[in-house]
């Protein structure tokens, strides 16, 4: 087993314990393949108490499925998709919006990742021009790539401003539960109680194995979308295997316990290693991402042991996340870490 000491990425932790105990669980007799099964269809159930009757939901395997697939349903190839430019759909799904679902991004400039209709507006004026790309979705991360959350009345506004343009919002919900315990809200409050069209749901990085879900809230969008699931290679055959993670997921609230622990955790490293002389945390921590400026020798230094990314080689900052397994011990020895590396180069 690797000593691997990691505050890079919340998907750097392994399963919570309780969601391989469901996985083993459901590992055994015979049941139907391809959602059929009787796990998979209570799953739905359970899907439709936090989101809405009206909820229809479709398990993959990663959040990149998730997000290409789900704008994919509501798209055709002459659309585009308006993403703040530090939107993970832009940036790290290696050009799947484009190679597999022939799609146009159009990123925003953004200091925090967050879009608003007065950012959005400008790139609005080609609508109906046959030389130009239409403008389809509007997708916002929650929480963005730099850790800043969307408020309700913010996200309420951007969908009002959508849907007057007859637009689509997409929800990239990877890190879901943690905007969620941030703002203490649940799952309907923030998307459904809003009018968001449809959500990227993911489960990984807050203490699945891999379990993440297209789910769609508008009753009128998301049509073939089973058919796209089976060409796109993420109909899972034993898809037990993933409704069944995602089932525990939100069982007694395994989901918010989880994204309390990788939130505080996180804000118990901002206060102590902002506490040391030679470290400024960048902006506020909002949910489990930290983003700081320590000296580029001490970054060598931890980074020996540690496992994090530079996240911006010209300014020194660096990024750190925690997650669900991260713990107090493992956060002060972290902090320890920092503060003699940090004097080693002071």
């Amino acid at each position: 087993m690797s000593d691997l000491k990691s505050f890079a990425s919340d998907n750097n932790s392994g399963a919570h314990p309780a969601i391989m105990e469901a996985v083993v669980n459901c590992n055994v007799g015979h049941l139907k393949s391809y959602g059929e099964d009787e796990i998979s269809i209570r799953t739905d159930r359970v899907f439709e108490e936090f989101f809405g009757s009206q909820a229809r939901i479709h398990y993959v395997t990663t959040g990149t499925a998730a997000n290409v697939l789900g704008i994919r349903a509501v798209t055709h190839t002459y659309n585009s998709v308006i993403c703040a430019e530090q939107a993970h759909i832009n940036n790290d799904e290696c050009g799947a919006p484009e190679a597999f679902g022939g799609i146009k991004l159009v990123p925003v400039p953004s200091k925090d990742g967050k879009l608003t209709p007065g950012s959005i507006a400008p790139y609005l004026g080609h609508v109906g021009f046959v030389h130009a790309s239409q403008p389809k979705v509007i997708s916002i991360t929650q929480p963005t790539e730099v850790g800043k959350l969307y408020t309700l009345k913010e996200i309420e506004e951007l969908v009002e401003f959508a849907h007057d343009r007859d637009l689509l919002v997409h929800l990239d919900g990877a890190r879901i539960a943690n905007a969620c315990a941030a703002l203490d809200c649940s799952f309907f409050d923030m998307t459904t109680a809003l009018g968001v069209d449809l959500i990227s749901f993911g489960g990984t990085k807050n203490g699945c194995l891999m379990g993440e879900a297209v789910v769609f809230l508008n009753p009128d969008i998301g049509e073939g979308f089973v058919y796209l699931r089976k060409q796109a290679m993420q109909l899972v055959s034993k898809m037990r295997f993933v409704s069944a993670q995602l089932n525990r997921y939100l069982a007694d609230d395994l989901w918010l316990t989880n994204a309390r622990q990788a939130n505080a955790m996180a804000q118990r490293l901002a206060e102590k290693a902002g506490a040391i002389e030679g470290v400024t945390i960048k902006g506020t921590v909002d949910c489990n991402a930290i983003f700081a400026h320590i000296p580029p020798e001490a970054t060598e230094i931890l980074l020996e042991k540690y496992y994090f990314y530079v996240w911006d080689e010209h300014d020194h900052t660096v990024r750190w996340m925690t997650s669900w397994a991260t713990t107090e011990e493992m956060v002060d020895e972290f902090v320890a870490d920092i503060e003699k590396a940090v004097a080693a180069v002071r």
